[in-house]
């Protein structure tokens, strides 16, 4: 008998030990100093020896076109250029520098996108689990996480219902909302869907900020923690912040945004409170960062990096297309993946060419125009024009 019992605690002792070496134990993102020192070596920039022609074309484009921010090129992991151009804060005459931080408005998608599949990866989630499985009155069945990732929820724009339903109720517009409370408006009152789920690509911004909202569910944190343990952190982005003003009555950064003619600094309001599509307050160099961090398999593993590159929805213009949190232009033998920002008087355009290794940031605090005259700087950098109206429907390029 005892001989038995043995036996049996030595099967079941066995049967742990399996089960537990089975589960890969969740890998630890821990910064070095040889990170600290590589990351040092990376930002190294001696402006004497700053790309002329980009210099040149950065200076007209500030003089021509109104640009006013900060700006970063990359080539093969190098910085050949970068310059921070006019105000900061208008009023205030505040000049611009290279560490400004800006809020990166969609630029923040990247991130959060990057986020989720990490906890998929980890096996905290699938991406074929609906909202409900983690919000379960959330009245749109059907809606999974792989369809918000890609703009394929079939949703409204969380924008516009919450910020007509302040108007009428005449609510205060400077106390910031969360995730969660949008969530629990979107149940009470369940605005009307734009589409059914999964028929077409509709960007919005519901979709991320669900997003942030799951991440918030799943990793029991609020989303600022878990970007800054397991992205900002990991990828030495220390000039990156989650800011929300659901935690904070003035947004503790002193870049303002503006609108195009200088007319006045756009204020913050409550629909500056949920994040995930939008709330990343970052600068040129982290962005630069965490473009090394993703290339270097720092943050996911090659086949969800893939994924998140990969287009989930139908061709525009034979060229363009959206993955998982990234626009993505693919031809003429390249493949960049970007996004822009538009928000509260910040305007953006973060690009990485995945063939030749190029990185461009470019980070505007005037909502003008500027951002869409950049063709030439494409091809200095040998991008190529990533611009939709420089393409035919076949994907050809259109005549100058």
């Amino acid at each position: 008998m005892i001989r038995f019992c043995t036996l049996a605690l030595y099967l079941f002792c066995s049967v742990v030990a399996l089960n537990s070496c089975s589960s890969e134990p969740e890998k630890k993102r821990v910064r070095t100093i040889e990170d600290d020192k590589s990351d040092s070596l990376l930002l190294v920039y001696d402006s004497k020896k700053a790309d002329k022609r980009i210099d040149a074309y950065m200076k007209e484009l500030h003089k021509k076109r109104g640009f006013n921010g900060n700006v970063l090129v990359a080539k093969k992991g190098k910085i050949i250029y970068q310059n921070a151009i006019g105000w900061a804060d208008y009023l205030h005459r505040d000049s611009l520098t290279i560490n400004s931080v800006f809020e990166l408005a969609s630029v923040s998608k990247p991130m959060t996108a990057t986020a989720i599949l990490m906890l998929a990866e980890q096996g905290k989630l699938k991406l074929d689990q609906t909202v409900n499985a983690f919000y379960p009155d959330f009245p749109y069945p059907g809606i999974t996480i792989r369809m918000l990732l890609s703009h394929r929820s079939g949703l409204m724009n969380y924008v516009y219902f919450v910020d007509r339903l302040w108007k009428a109720q005449r609510k205060n517009e400077s106390k910031g909302i969360s995730n969660a409370d949008v969530m629990k408006l979107i149940a009470e009152h369940k605005p009307p869907v734009y589409t059914k789920p999964n028929v077409k690509f509709h960007y919005n911004n519901s979709n991320f900020m669900i997003l942030g909202a799951i991440i918030e569910k799943v990793s029991g944190m609020p989303y600022s923690q878990f970007m800054q343990e397991n992205i900002f952190k990991p990828c030495g982005m220390k000039n990156t912040n989650v800011y929300s003003k659901a935690e904070y009555d003035k947004i503790p950064v002193d870049v303002v945004g503006h609108d195009r003619t200088w007319r006045y600094s756009v204020v913050q309001n409550f629909l500056d409170g949920p994040v995930g599509d939008k709330g990343i307050y970052s600068t040129v160099h982290d962005l630069f960062l965490f473009d090394r961090c993703l290339r270097k398999g720092k943050l996911l593993g090659k086949a969800w990096l893939d994924s998140a590159y990969t287009g989930h929805n139908n061709l525009v213009r034979g060229h363009f297309n959206y993955g998982y949190g990234w626009r993505i232009f693919d031809g003429d033998g390249h493949k960049v993946v970007y996004h822009t920002g538009w928000w509260h008087g910040f305007r953006h355009i973060y690009l990485r060419d995945l063939t030749e290794d190029v990185t461009i940031v470019l980070l505007c605090n005037l909502t003008n125009g500027s951002l869409l005259q950049l063709d030439e700087l494409y091809k200095m950098v040998g991008m190529p024009v990533v611009k939709k109206s420089a393409y035919t429907g076949n994907g050809d390029t259109s005549e100058d």
